[in-house]
């Protein structure tokens, strides 16, 4: 089974003592705006969609035994303020609720949880990093985050997600359409035009790990919001290039990182 929740209570006990190292992913995402043309949920739809294929790919795997925990699809989103269909929770309830769940599956002795997040605003990002230290020291949790942000792994992604233009544009878009394209207008994505706005470019001259790359995103200004930024219709970069082929080899990427963390966490 893929689904933590489709198991019984006793298939769960017994995961800590079974021959295969348990780990337990948490799709994470935000749900707000994604231009004109994709979903408000495209963030915790990649999210669970890497999780799925790590797991499918991990299946029979005779070290470790992955489960996708259900999603967590809301998050801090005060960029997507002023446009209909954003659901903002503020740090601490997101910190809260991350911290609870993590707390009450340790406290089961599933003691490896991955957070897998597609949402970069910068104070969810710093929450979630939060949260994983929170879980690790006061509740001697063995949990990570797989923060496609830091250079090591946006330099394994796209030419346009390693811009920063990547809301709702190509990137994002392309995934979308490989795992659900009926959820992307794309008579209307055709036809929208380039959006140069690279979220990096925003970033703050203290930008962890030195400045430039992606890892300047985690200090886009707090108080800009989409349209202050220049995206009038809630994207940026180019979703009328956006193919479902290039969103199956960007899955599979995503997929080889996420894989690659499952992994280290379960040596730990």
């Amino acid at each position: 089974m893929t689904y933590f929740a489709d198991l019984s209570s006793p298939q769960v006990a017994a995961l800590v003592d079974g021959p295969r190292v348990p780990v337990l992913l948490l799709p994470l995402g935000a749900i707000e705006p994604h231009g004109p043309h994709a979903p408000l949920g495209t963030d915790p739809l990649i999210s669970r969609g890497m999780c799925e294929r790590a797991a499918e790919r991990l299946a029979a795997d005779e070290d470790v035994h992955v489960l996708v925990l259900p999603e967590v699809p809301y998050g801090v989103t005060r960029f997507a303020s002023g446009f209909a269909g954003g659901v903002h929770i503020g740090e601490e309830t997101l910190h809260s609720l991350l911290v609870d769940i993590g707390a009450s599956l340790i406290g089961q002795r599933l003691r490896r949880i991955l957070l897998v997040n597609n949402h970069f605003e910068p104070a969810h990002l710093v929450t979630l990093r939060r949260a994983v230290e929170t879980l690790n020291f006061a509740y001697d949790g063995r949990v990570a985050l797989l923060d496609l942000v830091r250079r090591r792994h946006a330099q394994r992604l796209t030419e346009e997600f390693r811009s920063g233009e990547c809301h709702a544009g190509r990137y994002e878009t392309s995934l979308v359409l490989a795992d659900r394209p009926e959820l992307v207008d794309q008579a209307l994505m055709r036809t929208l035009p380039h959006v140069p706005v690279s979220l990096t470019a925003a970033r703050s001259a203290s930008v962890e790990g030195g400045g430039g790359g992606m890892d300047g995103l985690a200090a886009a200004p707090e108080d800009g919001g989409f349209r202050a930024m220049g995206m009038p219709e809630a994207y940026c970069g180019k979703p009328a290039e956006a193919t479902a082929e290039e969103g199956t080899e960007t899955f599979s990427t995503l997929t080889d990182l996420l894989v690659e963390a499952i992994r280290e966490l379960a040596g730990e």
